[in-house]
């Protein structure tokens, strides 16, 4: 196998051949260095669509500096983290995909907290996303429309 860029195009080629479970493992174990969201989603059948071009308002953090999030980031550290993401992005940063959970409509970023919000803070409006959901294909199947044919 040839060495992975994980960025979008690579992860269009994957869904294209039905293999972008693959792709998101094969990231999530090795450059998005979070091997236990990896182990986490192989626990049962998940089911997958992606990447699709989507709004950023229509996405939800998980991860922050805000009280109520599920995963709590210190002020200092998520500022970092932003910060850092922004002067790639500014760069030109081919960046991957985020991934995303549908659960009953409510679209909630599980990798790419940070990236959602320097491209907010950059003024950008949609991005590329692959969607996931737990209890049927049916759910996802609304979000064919956005995908690349």
């Amino acid at each position: 196998m040839d060495k992975l860029l994980f960025n979008v195009d690579e992860a269009i080629e994957f869904s294209k051949r039905g293999e972008i479970e693959k792709w998101v493992h094969l990231f999530l174990n090795s450059v998005g260095n979070n091997k236990a969201f990896s182990e986490g989603l192989k626990i049962q059948k998940r089911y997958w669509i992606g990447p699709i071009f989507i709004e950023l308002d229509k996405l939800s953090r998980c991860c922050g500096p805000e009280p109520e999030m599920q995963y709590f980031n210190s002020p200092e550290s998520w500022e970092m983290q932003i910060e850092k993401f922004q002067k790639l992005i500014r760069n030109g940063w081919d960046m991957p995909p985020l991934i995303v959970q549908n659960t009953e409509g409510k679209l909630v970023v599980n990798d790419g907290n940070h990236r959602i919000e320097a491209m907010k803070r950059e003024n950008i409006h949609k991005c590329w996303a692959i969607i996931w959901e737990s209890d049927s294909e049916d759910n996802i199947k609304q979000f064919e429309q956005y995908l690349v044919s």
